[in-house]
């Protein structure tokens, strides 16, 4: 808790900037784990994150509910938990009157949860997958989200899931939309 509060006592002008010339208000989002990463019950973490336009407008960091055997596994149980945030994104803007006929697309750096996603058949070493996972598949059957590759060194949520560099972490949070203002901006 107390690096936390260093952190944010040290980063206090920055803020997310949402720049109304280039916003398209195309809802994006972006979804990775770290695969066993807590090394006391080996569980993975999921993090996604959302853009509308230039600047994040939802995100998540969590410990995965359960223990995934493979790789691929922890990637595509964090793009259901990507999903389902998507589906909820989707409606509150329609809410709002922004209507969103295309399907939302989701950046993941694992083609095999991608392949995953899109094949209707079970294969051996997915097969013990939890079945509330699996809806992603009738999601992108159905249009609703699109599971797309995205190269690692651009993964927006390695943010939300791994310790990085500081070029990297500073590459990646400039990705968010997040920048610095000076105390005249506000």
């Amino acid at each position: 808790m107390k690096r936390i509060l260093r952190y944010l006592k040290g980063n206090i002008t920055l803020g997310i900037l949402y720049e109304k010339e280039k916003m398209n208000y195309r809802l994006e989002g972006w979804t990775d784990s770290d695969y066993a990463g807590d090394l006391d019950d080996r569980k993975s973490t999921s993090g996604y994150v959302f853009k509308l336009g230039t600047g994040a407008l939802s995100w998540s960091s969590k410990k995965q509910p359960i223990v995934t055997l493979y790789t691929t596994e922890a990637e595509f149980v964090a793009a259901s938990s990507c999903a389902c945030q998507a589906i909820w994104l989707r409606r509150v803007l329609h809410h709002l009157g922004q209507t969103h006929e295309e399907c939302t697309k989701l950046f993941c750096d694992n083609s095999s949860s991608i392949k995953l996603s899109k094949n209707p058949i079970m294969h051996g070493r997915c097969k013990h997958i939890d079945v509330r996972f699996h809806f992603l598949r009738d999601l992108t059957k159905d249009g609703v989200v699109e599971l797309v590759h995205h190269k690692t060194e651009d993964q927006i949520a390695d943010i939300f899931t791994k310790p990085l560099k500081l070029d990297s972490f500073c590459k990646l949070r400039a990705g968010l939309g997040i920048c610095e203002f000076d105390s005249l901006d506000y």
